[in-house]
């Protein structure tokens, strides 16, 4: 047996976020399921997903840190005729 829905999440600032309550919390029927595998599939070409512990918060910050540092805002990018956010949003993603 399989099951498929779409989910809806919130518009967040750019950052890392958790969103595993806002996940589960649009998931119809979860509370029968024993066993189960859960696909994610993100429909933005400048979004991603990443599976880290959740026991230190500083976790998501260093997270941060080392993007802003790798893929800076204020390269010079070929693409950015959709604005100067989004040639660094498609490399971090």
């Amino acid at each position: 047996m399989w099951y498929q829905q779409t989910l809806t999440l919130g518009p967040k600032s750019r950052g890392f976020h958790l969103v595993t309550d806002e996940v589960l919390g649009q998931i119809r029927g979860l509370s029968g399921v024993k066993v189960g595998l859960l696909h994610l599939l993100l429909q933005h070409t400048s979004a991603s997903l990443t599976l880290n512990e959740n026991c230190d918060p500083t976790v998501r910050y260093d997270m941060e840190q080392y993007f802003l540092n790798a893929v800076p805002d204020n390269a010079s990018y070929e693409h950015d005729y959709e604005g100067p956010d989004d040639m660094p949003s498609h490399i971090k993603s």
